[in-house]
């Protein structure tokens, strides 16, 4: 009797991808013909407006490895990719965009990988495939977090990469509301690698994920899995309470030696300057950690699910 053929599971997150989405789906099922494997697209499509839902739905029919979960509404890239996780049933899982920028020819040699004993591994880009701009920018970002989380992440990281079952049950069992994907990754830890890809252009379309939300993405990993700014607002405080304190001695200096002006309100101008300074920002920064602190405890679940294609609803 022979062996049964493990499962590979697509862990495929959508946005407004018309264009590109069917040229996916031929290219993977092309590429999986000829390995021993099982497979099953889970996309999780995050309130897309055009027609990629309806494109999906269509190949659906005659597909049924082909799954669908569709948000009532844009929850974010970080709640989609959740999503499938949880919903994928995979020995193993495999991450990707439906761009095709990260080639699908590739996936042959993530599972060579992983067979090798790895639970995780990443894919590393030889060379980003981009606009100047866009690369500087990116290069911006990486340096942020590298700079300001402490996240070992590796420079130049892929979208695509694979993980075990094992993998992802620890994966699920991170609960946050504010959540950092490539952040939890390497807090679960386990067994990792990399492998070098090579970059396509991108198939059709732009890019969603601008320089805007990669900051934002950017502070987000900041605030989670660092205490960084609060560390740096009592440097900011020292440093402000240090300027003050030099200040007055300037005025009183000024006052004595040199300058006959009227007393009073330079120094207290000085004062309240400080003091203002530093309420603000101590407030902000304080703010923004109650305020993720407040988004945790109500509990509320991550994603509003609207409807589901080929998935037995629990």
């Amino acid at each position: 009797m022979s062996e049964q053929k493990k499962l590979v599971s697509l862990v495929v997150p959508v946005y407004f991808e018309e264009e590109c989405i069917m040229q996916f789906i031929k290219e993977v099922s092309v590429v999986f013909s000829t390995l021993p494997y099982n497979y099953e697209f889970v996309f999780v499509d995050d309130g897309s407006m055009d027609n990629t839902v309806s494109l999906i739905k269509r190949a659906a029919v005659t597909n049924l490895q082909i799954k669908l979960i569709e948000f009532s509404y844009n929850h974010g890239k970080q709640a989609a990719v959740t999503a499938a996780i949880k919903h994928a049933k995979g020995d193993y899982l495999l991450y990707m965009d439906p761009d095709l920028q990260d080639p699908p020819v590739e996936i042959p040699r993530f599972l060579e990988e992983i067979q090798k004993g790895f639970d995780l591994v990443f894919g590393v880009r030889s060379e980003k495939k981009d606009n100047p701009m866009n690369r500087m920018l990116s290069s911006i970002f990486w340096w942020v977090l590298e700079k300001f989380t402490g996240l070992q992440i590796p420079r130049g990281l892929a979208v695509m990469r694979i993980f075990n079952r094992k993998f992802a049950d620890r994966f699920i069992n991170y609960p946050e509301q504010n959540r950092f994907i490539e952040g939890i990754f390497m807090h679960i830890g386990l067994k990792r690698s990399t492998i070098v890809i090579s970059q396509r252009e991108r198939f059709a379309g732009v890019s969603k994920f601008n320089f805007k939300r990669k900051m934002r993405l950017a502070f987000d990993a900041i605030f989670d899995f660092s205490e960084l700014p609060l560390k740096v607002t009592v440097k900011i405080g020292f440093i402000m309470v240090f300027i003050s304190i030099l200040s007055l001695i300037g005025i009183f200096t000024a006052r004595m030696f040199f300058i006959h002006f009227q007393t009073g309100w330079p120094s207290l101008f000085s004062i309240i300057l400080g003091a203002a300074g530093l309420q603000l920002f101590f407030t902000g920064i304080f703010g923004i950690y109650i305020g993720r602190i407040y988004r945790e405890v109500k509990g509320r679940p991550l994603y509003s699910i609207k409807e589901v294609t080929n998935i037995e609803e629990s």
